[in-house]
């Protein structure tokens, strides 16, 4: 027996759409080793995923007893393995695992535990909606503020915020901006101006965040400034040459759109609440200088950090 498959007390699983990450975890919380595949709920059918874990899991796992793991993400869709039904709002987050399903095994040396999502019925206050895998990363923040209380934004091809009350998720939007830009910069007419954008440089910071500001202030003209991107490129003599001007004009975008997301989800922050961030550096990063355009102060949470401390908490929550 290898000393990780000694140490080995759990396994935590992030599984999306598209990717599968797993962690072979010790009993303090502690990865002990990581792995992944390029194989999510959009390449597999409920009888591949317990062949696709084993594939990625099968070295940690000792020869005998059973191994607990925790997966949050699309295997618990309606898509994916089995189904773990959404929790509807208001929901507390360190409670997520007693709405876990395990689906059957072949391999008697796994005990998988599916956590669910959280659903919000549609109402004169807030609208319909879903999230599946966020909620186990705002577990991850409770799991460090039991407490916690404020606006949580978790950018992403589809954003969420969030409104948490003493630990518990009160109620949630989603916004479509990730999407959004890419369908605008990649099949619309803006195809034709923007490239590639870069906030490391000035001159797209500048862009960007006057096109935030420009949005959230008045987002009643969001679509003809949408337009306006291509206009810029075809008249505004200012803008530099080559890849420097489609670099700044996706700065631009990007800035629209979510500014038209902030003009949304912003307008019920008091004076002076601040907005904690969760997921990769670099959208976290873009958009907390959205924020502080707009004189919104920011906390940033590292996302796959908060993901382990969420699974770690259902883990804890189930023995």
């Amino acid at each position: 027996m290898s000393e990780l498959t000694h140490a080995l007390a759990w396994i935590a699983v992030d599984w999306g759409s598209s990717n599968l990450r797993a962690w072979a975890m010790d009993a303090q919380g502690n990865v002990l080793d990581s792995a992944s595949r390029e194989r999510g709920m959009l390449s597999l059918t409920p009888a591949d995923y317990e062949t696709t874990l084993l594939e990625v899991v099968d070295d940690w796992l000792p020869s005998s007893g059973v191994t607990p793991v925790m997966v949050c993400g699309m295997a618990g869709a309606r898509q994916g393995w089995q189904e773990a039904a959404y929790l509807a709002t208001p929901t507390r987050l360190d409670q997520l695992s007693r709405g876990a399903v395990m689906p059957p095994l072949a391999d008697t040396r796994l005990r998988v535990h599916l956590l669910p999502g959280l659903s919000q019925t549609g109402s004169q206050s807030h609208a319909f909606d879903v999230m599946r895998g966020e909620e186990t990363q705002l577990a991850g923040l409770v799991a460090k503020s039991p407490h916690f209380s404020g606006h949580v934004c978790l950018p992403g091809t589809h954003a969420k915020w969030a409104r948490l009350t003493d630990g518990a998720v009160s109620e949630f939007a989603t916004y479509l901006t990730g999407e959004l830009y890419q369908l605008l910069a990649q099949q619309s007419v803006l195809k034709h101006s923007v490239g590639q954008d870069d906030l490391h440089h000035d001159g797209c910071r500048q862009a960007f965040t006057q096109a935030v500001n420009a949005t959230y202030q008045a987002p009643e003209h969001f679509s003809q400034r949408l337009f306006g991107v291509r206009a810029k490129d075809l008249l505004d003599n200012s803008l530099p040459s080559g890849d420097a001007r489609g670099a700044v004009l996706a700065a631009h975008l990007s800035g629209l759109a979510i500014g038209m997301e902030l003009a949304g989800a912003c307008r019920e922050l008091s004076p002076g609440e601040s907005v904690t961030l969760i997921g990769n550096e670099a959208l976290s990063r873009r958009y907390a200088l959205a924020l502080h355009a707009l004189g919104i102060e920011t906390q940033r949470v590292d996302g796959d950090n908060a993901v382990l401390a969420g699974l770690t908490l259902a883990y804890q929550s189930t023995r």
